[in-house]
């Protein structure tokens, strides 16, 4: 089942595509004939060489300038200037949007590590946390209301995670991330809700992908029952088939991989 079938010619966007989820999000996308032009946004150069890579490949395979169906943005999604300099440069090219994917995530980075009790919380981290996982995703959706709002069907889709849940979290720890990502199902829930005013053919849907096999959960992966830890290239197509089931009434809710609703 084709996500978004009733689009012959859809555009998309994805955010956070320098690697994992994000960059094999892209490469779905890429395969899938309906997809005309897909949008991908990184962070830093040095950390985005295989999207980078894939952008010249598809130029070359096309015949055209390199990028020419794959465009890449520099993004950081802690900066609301660079998130609305980047639909800014979408809106000269095309004047809607099918597809948006926030796949930005933090949960760790060299010394910033997700904290196990109360004494490890501080302020600076907390706010980095904010920044990446749940504020970014609120500024995107704000800048991309007017690509969004169109006759067409649309998704925005936020990669979440099951930790996020208040109502599932019975062993506490990583504070941050936890907080942050149930921040980000909140503000993601109240975008339902005024995307259903104003953007009404846009559904906007929160994604648990389950552990996957990436940097973000490397170090804890030794943790993971077995069968449990899925590839990108597994996951990605899990959650496409998630987004492809998705129909009225949906919008604004929280599916795992498997297309089960999991509790706030």
């Amino acid at each position: 089942m084709a996500i978004l079938p009733e689009v012959a010619q859809a555009t998309a966007l994805v955010v956070g595509a320098s690697r994992g989820i994000g960059l094999e999000f892209v490469k779905q996308l890429l395969e899938d004939p309906r997809f005309a032009k897909v949008y991908a946004t990184y962070r830093e150069a040095s950390s985005a060489t295989e999207l980078l890579a894939l952008s010249q490949w598809q130029g070359e395979a096309s015949g055209d300038l390199p990028g020419s169906r794959l465009v890449l943005l520099r993004m950081d999604v802690t900066d609301e200037t660079q998130i609305a300099a980047a639909v800014t440069h979408i809106k000269t090219e095309t004047g809607q949007l099918h597809l948006a994917l926030y796949c930005a995530g933090l949960l760790h980075d060299g010394e910033f590590q997700p904290e196990k009790s109360l004494r490890s919380l501080n302020s600076e981290q907390l706010t980095r946390y904010f920044q990446v996982n749940a504020i970014g995703a609120g500024l995107l959706a704000k800048h991309l209301m007017g690509l969004l709002r169109h006759s067409e069907a649309s998704l925005f889709a936020a990669v979440s995670a099951k930790v996020g849940s208040i109502g599932d979290n019975r062993l506490g720890g990583w504070y941050g991330y936890r907080a942050s990502k149930a921040a980000l199902n909140m503000l993601m829930k109240t975008t339902a809700l005024e995307y259903e005013r104003r953007c009404p053919k846009t559904k906007v849907i929160l994604l648990h992908p389950g552990t996957t096999d990436t940097q973000l959960s490397e170090p804890f992966q030794r943790n993971v029952p077995p069968g449990k830890l899925f590839s990108v290239e597994r996951t990605v197509t899990q959650l496409l088939a998630v987004l492809a089931k998705v129909g009225p009434g949906d919008s604004g809710k929280f599916f795992s991989w498997d297309g089960s609703e999991l509790p706030w």
